[in-house]
């Protein structure tokens, strides 16, 4: 295994950024940037062996200092949506940044997909680099003072495994994930919508309209379009004459994962193609995740002179519940003065026999 380094450019802000290349002993890699601790590439084997890049992004900087996709971001502090970007803690209401309709989305305009980290730890032996910063008191409203950290990790098992810690110096929300869209064909390949997704989840979270927010309730997924507990092609039911899919285009919705318990890490979905042979399981010690159909991109200049654009991709963001914070019965994501935030969510890739 091996870790290496490379200029990846120069910021508007005159700084450089660099990639990380993560391989293991089979050749298989993934790289990573500093600039927003994105995750830049992921090439594994397809059937044939041919090393198949399986997450949407951009070959240059500049691209990824817009990126109105998300494309590979590391989102904080608080993935997702909170309705009308304010939330009160310990009776002190907090008034976050507005940047999609009146809600505060993946923390706002400014978020960590933006800044530039730290590298401050790289290990050849485990394959893995550490980012590091600290996210200064009131950063898109968010309050209190949160020292974090992303370890990626690439193992010989072509598992790509993404560990969020962080303590802050006051009451705050602490709800990181990552927004890599994939495509098991590869980037560029066209639409993902023919290849199959498994969910453990009995329940989701329905939205009250367009803007996204959840009711506040649970509802079963058996008998409607949002059931994936039995693997079914991603694109099978999408357009399906069913509101909720009306509301927001196609999926994007969250999912309730079955048997949650409190630090422990559990399979939670599993997505294959029948072209490539690449099959992805991703495991978390989240209690939702969300499945995003990549019904809004538009027309974006990818990799290798590709264009992306509507379902090219699916995205499958770990979390806790959108809107979480204002939903007494949802999973809180506050994170105390001193506690220890710590959460792994990861993504193994393997020929499926």
């Amino acid at each position: 295994m091996s870790v290496s380094e490379k200029k990846f450019g120069v910021l508007q802000t005159g700084e450089s950024a660099k990639i990380y290349h993560l391989e293991n002993k089979s050749g298989a890699y993934a790289e990573v940037t500093d600039f927003g601790a994105i995750l830049v590439k992921v090439c594994v084997p397809d059937k044939e062996g041919t090393l198949t890049d399986v997450v949407l992004g951009y070959d240059d900087l500049a691209s990824y200092e817009v990126n109105g996709c998300f494309f590979g971001a590391t989102i904080g502090r608080s993935g997702n949506r909170i309705g009308g970007a304010k939330f009160s803690i310990n009776g002190k209401e907090v008034v976050l940044a507005q940047n999609e309709n009146d809600n505060n989305l993946h923390s706002g305009p400014d978020g960590f997909e933006k800044k530039l980290w730290k590298a401050v730890e790289i290990s050849q032996d485990k394959n893995s680099v550490v980012f590091n910063r600290i996210s200064p008191d009131g950063e898109n409203g968010y309050p209190g003072e949160f020292d974090v950290s992303v370890k990626y990790e690439f193992t010989e098992e072509n598992e790509l495994k993404i560990h969020y810690q962080g303590v802050c110096d006051e009451p705050t929300i602490a709800n990181m994930t990552n927004h890599s869209y994939f495509n098991l064909n590869g980037e560029g390949s066209g639409s993902a919508m023919d290849q199959y997704l498994t969910l453990h989840a009995k329940y989701y979270t329905p939205v009250a309209d367009s803007h996204s927010i959840p009711t506040g309730v649970y509802e079963e997924v058996a008998g409607t379009p949002m059931d994936f507990r039995t693997a079914k092609k991603i694109g099978q039911d999408i357009d399906a004459d069913f509101d909720q899919l009306k509301y927001t285009g196609g999926y994007d919705h969250n999912y309730v994962t079955d048997n949650y318990a409190k630090g422990s890490r559990r399979l939670i979905a599993t997505a294959y193609s029948d072209k490539s042979g690449i099959a992805m399981d991703v495991a978390t010690d989240c209690p939702c995740v969300q499945l995003y159909a990549g019904n809004f991109i538009i027309h974006e200049d990818g990799k290798n002179g590709h264009v992306y654009t509507k379902r090219n991709a699916f995205c499958l963001e770990t979390q806790v519940e959108p809107n979480a914070v204002n939903v007494e019965d949802f999973h809180s994501p506050i994170l105390n003065t001193g506690e220890q935030y710590d959460s792994v969510t990861s993504y193994r890739f393997y020929i499926k026999k």
